[in-house]
Parts: C-alpha cells; sequence; structure tokens
C-alpha cells in the first residue's frame, strides 16, 4: 500500500475516524486494511461485510454509523494547532521498519523531522533511576553512536532515556539532532513535565511522535504498548541499566520477537539496576562496551548505509563531523583543529584503508606519495582518536566500522 507522502485533509479526517473508532484496537485495523485497503473503504462497507472481517455486529454498528468523525475533526484541529503532522500507514514516510511488526500503529502523530523516522535508528531503553555508572555509560555510548551516523530512539522518561537523549543533541552540537522521542501520551502533552525544555528542543532539531491521539495524558498501561515502536523502529536495543521485570525488558523481550538485535551494558553485579542488562547478556544479548561493539552487529545494508553517510560526511564536512571516540588528552587535538593540509592527509589515508584487511604502515606511505611518512602518521594517530582506524599489531592499519 502506497499513497502519496502529504494527506489531503479527507484523508486525515478518515483515518483519524478509523482511529477514534471506540473499542477498535490496533491489530483489527490492521486486519480491516488488508481485506479493505483504504479507511474510506472500510467507512462505505456494509454492516454484514464487517462482520464478514471478523468484527463483532456492536464494532460494525459502531464503525458503519460513522459516530467517530466528530472525534477525528477534533483530533484534526489539535493536531494542526500543536504542530503535529500525521503519518499514517499507507503514507510513504511511514517507516518501513515500523511497518513490518505484528501490530503497526495506524496513525503516527509526529512533530519534528518527520523524514528522521526513516534512518538507521538504535533504541536505548533503562530505568528511571539509573546510578551516575548508568547515566555516564548511556552518554558515551550514544553520543559516539549519534556521531557514527545512528538516530537514537527512546521514550524521553526520567533517567535513561533522558541521558540517551540529551547526548544525541550534544553530539549534534546545536545543529539537526538524530534522536526520536516516543511518547506515551499525545504529542502536545510533556511528560515527565520536567523535560519540558527536553521535549522543546527534540521538537526542534530532532522529532516527537505518538500513537496516541492529541491530548492523552500518560496512563500506565500505555508504556508497554508504545516500548513496541521503540523497538520496532530501530535495528536493535541497548539497554543500559534497569531490573529484572523492568519496561526495559519488556522492550528488549519485544525487541526479540520483532528480530531485532538487544545489546546490553554489563553492571556491577552487587547493583539491582543491572540485574535486567546482566541477565540479558547470560540469556545472548551482545555485550557492549563501546559503540562500534553495537555497530559491528548491525544488519549488513545497515552498516554499508553508516559507512556511505559517513564517508560523504568526512568529503564533505571535514573529520569533524564524523564519529569517533573523544581524545582523552588535553593534549591531544580533535579532527576539528586539524589544519587544512592535515585533513587532507587524512581524508586520502583513510580512503586507503579497509575494514576486512590490514594495511601496512609502509604501504601507506608507498601508495600516498604527497605525504611525508610523519604527515601519514599523524594522520592516523587522528583517525585512531577519532574512532575511524584501528592499529592492529605489526604497524598495520584497519579501517573501523
Amino acid at each position: 500500500m502506497t499513497a502519496p507522502p502529504v494527506l489531503t485533509a479527507e484523508d486525515e479526517l478518515q483515518w483519524l475516524a478509523l482511529r477514534m473508532v471506540p473499542g477498535l484496537g490496533t491489530r483489527r485495523i490492521g486486519i480491516l486494511l488488508e481485506r479493505l485497503q483504504t479507511p474510506q473503504a472500510i467507512f462505505r462497507a456494509s454492516r454484514s461485510e464487517l462482520e464478514a472481517a471478523g468484527l463483532t455486529g456492536a464494532l460494525a454498528q459502531s464503525i458503519a454509523s460513522g459516530c467517530s468523525f466528530d472525534d477525528a475533526a477534533s483530533q484534526q484541529q489539535q493536531a494542526r494547532k500543536a504542530g503535529a503532522q500525521l503519518v499514517t500507514l499507507n503514507d510513504s514516510r511511514y517507516p518501513e521498519a515500523l511497518r513490518t511488526i505484528f501490530d503497526p500503529p495506524p496513525v503516527l502523530f509526529a512533530r519534528g523531522r518527520v523524514e528522521l523516522l526513516s534512518s538507521i535508528s538504535i533504541g536505548v531503553v533503562g530505568t528511571r533511576h539509573p546510578t551516575p555508572y548508568g547515566v555516564a555509560a548511556a552518554e558515551r555510548l550514544t553520543g559516539d553512536l549519534a556521531r557514527a551516523g545512528m538516530t537514537i530512539t527512546s521514550g524521553m522518561a526520567r533517567g535513561i532515556d533522558t541521558a540517551a537523549h540529551k547526548a544525541a543533541l550534544a553530539a549534534a552540537m546545536g545543529a539537526e539532532a538524530l534522536t526520536i522521542a516516543v511518547l506515551g501520551c499525545g504529542v502536545d502533552i510533556v511528560y515527565p513535565s520536567e523535560n519540558r525544555k527536553l521535549a522543546a528542543e527534540i521538537a526542534a532539531r530532532g522529532v516527537i511522535i505518538s500513537e496516541f491521539p492529541m491530548g492523552t495524558v500518560a496512563f500506565p498501561q500505555n508504556f508497554p504498548i508504545r516500548n513496541r515502536i521503540i523497538s520496532g523502529l530501530s535495528c536493535g536495543i541497548l539497554v543500559v541499566e534497569g531490573a529484572q521485570y523492568s519496561g526495559s525488558a519488556i522492550t528488549a523481550r519485544l525487541a526479540i520477537d520483532q528480530g531485532r538485535e538487544v545489546f546490553a551494558v554489563p553492571g556491577n553485579i552487587t547493583s539491582k539496576m543491572s540485574w535486567g542488562p546482566n541477565l540479558l547478556i547470560k540469556q545472548g544479548a551482545k555485550l557492549v562496551q563501546d559503540w562500534n561493539d553495537v555497530v559491528v552487529d548491525l544488519p549488513q545494508s545497515a552498516q554499508r548505509r553508516l559507512i556511505d553517510e559517513g564517508r560523504q560526511r568526512i568529503m564533505n564536512q571535514g573529520l569533524g563531523a564524523v564519529t569517533g571516540v573523544k581524545s582523552e588528552s588535553p593534549g591531544e587535538s580533535a579532527a576539528s583543529q586539524l589544519t587544512e593540509p592535515h585533513q587532507q592527509v587524512a581524508r586520502r589515508v583513510l580512503e586507503k584503508l579497509k575494514t576486512d584487511q590490514a594495511v601496512q604502515l609502509d604501504a601507506l606511505v608507498d601508495t600516498i606519495e604527497d605525504a611525508s611518512p610523519s604527515e601519514i602518521i599523524a594522520a592516523l594517530f587522528e583517525l585512531e582518536i577519532l574512532g575511524l582506524a584501528r592499529q592492529m599489531p605489526g604497524r598495520n592499519f584497519v579501517k573501523v566500522w
């Protein structure tokens, strides 16, 4: 099912009316759409046709009566007032990864950069009551992953979610940020209230989405429902602290059901906040110590896209725009501080390096004729600091991805 990327006002109203039918859940909407293709066809169907699609008589009557159109008109007005867009299941902007889950939401309300929904995303989840270690781990890993070109998807809750979003915003240094906040309430509601400033920044530089209608408050039962969207949008889920039976554990199970990778940051065995991720590691989740532990286990298509986009950033903006582990020594310069000649040498060195085969230093010196050995060594040093290259035994080097 495909359609023009921008809905007409009438199309919006039809989708919203379908979403607002009382008692008609996401899965039933999906079944109806598979059978009848469009909301317009569903509302034109007879009661007997709707019952033949598996609906009860009461539900079929509710649809046939058109009673949900008043609510739909109100939702449409509220969305426009809040600056929210509608992204429906037949919209070309609807994320393909989410479309493939068992029960994709038929309508997403979005505030911000809708194009981020189709980017390469990693879900970051964890406890609302993190330890300092958990916050530091979330900030470091999500910051590095954002600089690698991955979109950070989380739920804007207290704790790890907030740390992840803030790290992604900081990694963008004031520019458009790679972060998606998936809410368990309407996109016009800020929950928790202390994240009002964070929500405004994400709406301006990233995107806030929800499947819940405008004005929906943050009921506890909404959060497990929204968690399937966090995992559904993502290539994988990174768990940073959480109890054994926490919301992050639920999200990890959803990710497994959806065929996504599960990553976990190990923690102190004496801390209850480490029970969740440590148990996931025992059960087969990938142990994560740095951002590259996530990237190397992504699907090959996602890796290739990250490599291509990273190479393009190098060529267009210089090495300062590309990810890497930050220099830990005050004397080590970041790529943004390199002079232009140094950037040119570093670019040529990076072009010669390979991800699947080590290149010897002498070979680099021989093939890059217009740079001195000292310039090449300096360039390799900078690339290592940025996390773009790694030295192997015997003065061999590989490109890191």
